[in-house]
């Protein structure tokens, strides 16, 4: 497995405009990762499980998800919950990207298994500031590729 490949990074976020604000921002500080978008907990899911129409995870790949709280379908929480319970995703880092900093959800989320939670600032700039640390984060991180026999 080459550690150099390149993460694929999953934004899930029900809000477009934040997921549009994600990907420029991870640009800006030059992580040009490719990146797969979900719109609601259930698409990660379905992504990440192989499960209907597709597109699908592929083996030998490393992802990293942004994962947002509040989404139709299921929610973050619920999605998180998930993935940390099976045998081979639950190596995939998670970061929680979300408006609510309630301390009751952050503190459900760690113990879920998430990586890290972040509180979406209100305002552009500091959103912006928010995600171009995130992005230098993401280029540090070492991910493991996920492999399962499926």
């Amino acid at each position: 497995m080459n550690m150099t490949q390149e993460v694929v990074i999953i934004i899930a976020d029900d809000d477009t405009g934040h997921a549009r604000l994600i990907e420029k921002n991870l640009k800006l500080v030059g992580l040009h990762n490719p990146v797969q978008r979900c719109e609601n907990g259930q698409e990660v899911l379905d992504f990440l499980f192989r499960l209907g129409p597709g597109p699908h995870r592929k083996n030998d790949t490393a992802y990293l998800l942004m994962l947002d709280i509040r989404m139709p379908k299921v929610d973050g929480v619920e999605t998180l919950r998930q993935i940390k319970q099976d045998a081979y995703l639950r190596k995939l880092p998670v970061i929680m990207l979300t408006t609510t900093d309630d301390p009751r959800e952050i503190e459900r989320c760690h113990l879920l298994g998430c990586n890290s939670y972040i509180v979406k600032p209100v305002d552009y700039d500091s959103f912006a500031g928010a995600i171009a640390q995130l992005g230098l984060f993401v280029s540090l991180v070492q991910v493991p590729a996920i492999n399962d026999p499926s």
